[in-house]
């Protein structure tokens, strides 16, 4: 450990900030499942894949071996907006919890759109620009990505049509309205303007929707407009390559310090931020020459790695994706309208998923009153108040810090803050006018989604 007096806030300078994207794929021994066709079974190739995505991002999609990716110039000079971000040592936490525990949260709020998304916003729309396209499409759950890809795509100059899931259209209208002020035309989702979404309208009326819907519906209409790729803000390998430089930059701080965590914890829904923050480290421990504890926090509502299946499923709930190879809780299955929108997805990254069932790293659950109260006492402690999918995260750290409590022990904690709760006051609200309620699916719920997995040979669970 260093002998330095750690400050409040680590920053690294612009020079210091990663000039290319890590990828954790390179260094892993059992790589990730190919995407499959789902008519043939057969994997993914690049050709079929460039007919939804753009084409460097379908060589990055693919691309198990190259450890580095260099970011170009452009998506840098963007980054120099908001980036690096800071390493907040949470001093005034750790007074109140009376822990000898040292507790590091990673920030990416700072910025509009108020998350780590446009980390790889900016990334995927500037594929898209230099592929000379006109737009592109999205889904949204929170609203976090929707808000970053209608900044990014306003800074480019391309069109923005956003799918948004009809809870958080309603429950989140200022990021809606943030997401209009950027130029996007914003759909709640499902919607009367695909197929699937009629679709979905007619099987399960009066549905909040889902991430997997709103895919499906982003999907649709990519394919039948010309000049248009659907881009998508988590799950996918491309998205966690982007938002590694989050933990290169995290861990580049640490170094100038000194300082190891023996805890590693990030909020879990598809993966974007869990990947981004934990792959240098990951790649440290897949190389054998560090060890971590890797804990992934999901909510007890949306369980994909805790009570999931490791099998190939679609990634979206109208089945006109490829199939994944992740943990996953059927495409069909729709999680109830929890207010951290943005980790209601039936699956898992099948990056995190294959290092999950590798050993790589943990995983729990935590309910969402528990969550908000972490939440709120975070906001009163630190004056940051958090997105309800980081306080999951919040949770876990402030949990793991009590432990630490109890023994004695002066573990160093380091978790990921993702982002700003500001545009989420319904949840706040409905969470101090005492409404909020628990909700935690049963093995009924779940044999549902898992018999809609598709059944071929291989794919036994």
């Amino acid at each position: 450990m260093s002998t330095k007096e750690i400050p409040y806030k680590i920053y690294l300078n612009e020079n210091e900030m990663p000039e290319y994207w890590y990828n954790v794929r390179a260094d892993m021994k059992n790589k990730p499942a190919p995407l499959l066709n789902p008519g043939t079974h057969k994997p993914m190739t690049a050709e079929e894949l460039e007919g939804v995505f753009c084409s460097e991002l379908v060589k990055q999609e693919l691309d198990d071996t190259n450890r580095r990716i260099p970011i170009p110039k452009e998506i840098r000079d963007f980054y120099k907006m908001y980036r690096p971000s800071p390493l907040v040592r949470a001093y005034c936490l750790e007074k109140k919890l009376d822990t000898p525990a040292k507790i590091y949260y990673k920030f990416e709020g700072n910025n509009t759109s108020g998350s780590h998304k446009l980390n790889s916003a900016i990334a995927q729309a500037y594929y898209a620009k230099e592929q000379g396209l006109k737009g592109v499409t999205t889904e949204t759950g929170a609203g976090q990505w929707g808000t970053a890809l209608s900044m990014a795509c306003a800074y480019l100059g391309l069109d923005c049509k956003v799918f948004m899931v009809k809870c958080s259209y309603e429950q989140k209208p200022f990021r809606r309205e943030v997401m209009r002020t950027y130029g996007a035309d914003v759909t709640p989702s499902p919607s009367d303007k695909t197929e699937v979404g009629r679709k979905m309208l007619a099987e399960f009326p009066g549905t909040t929707g889902s991430l997997g819907c709103a895919i499906s519906e982003a999907v649709e209409a990519a394919v039948t407009q010309k000049g248009y790729r659907y881009v998508l803000g988590s799950v996918l390998s491309q998205v966690l390559l982007h938002q590694s430089i989050i933990g290169m930059e995290c861990k580049t701080a640490l170094d100038k310090y000194g300082i190891k965590p023996d805890i590693i914890i990030g909020c879990a829904g598809g993966g974007s931020n869990l990947g981004g923050l934990i792959s240098p480290f990951m790649g440290e421990k897949l190389r054998g020459e560090q060890d971590y504890r890797i804990i992934a926090v999901e909510p007890a509502s949306c369980p994909s790695l805790t009570r999931g299946v490791f099998a190939y499923d679609f990634c979206d709930t109208g089945k006109v994706c490829p199939l994944a190879k992740m943990y996953t809780l059927g495409s069909s299955f729709i999680p109830s309208a929890n207010h951290a929108g943005g980790l209601r997805y039936h699956g898992m990254s099948s990056v995190l998923s294959q290092l999950y069932h590798d050993g790589y790293m943990e995983a729990m659950t935590v309910e969402q009153t528990a969550v908000f109260k972490a939440a709120e006492d975070f906001a009163r402690i630190e004056g940051i108040l958090p997105a309800p999918e980081s306080s999951h995260a919040i949770k876990a750290a402030i949990d793991e810090a009590l432990k630490c409590k109890e023994t004695g022990e002066e573990k160093t904690i380091l978790f990921g803050l993702t982002g700003t709760g500001y545009f989420d006051m319904l949840a706040y609200q409905s969470f101090n006018d005492g409404k909020m309620a628990d909700y935690i699916p049963s093995d009924a719920d779940l044999k549902k989604g898992f018999d809609g997995i598709p059944k071929f040979p291989g794919n036994e669970f």
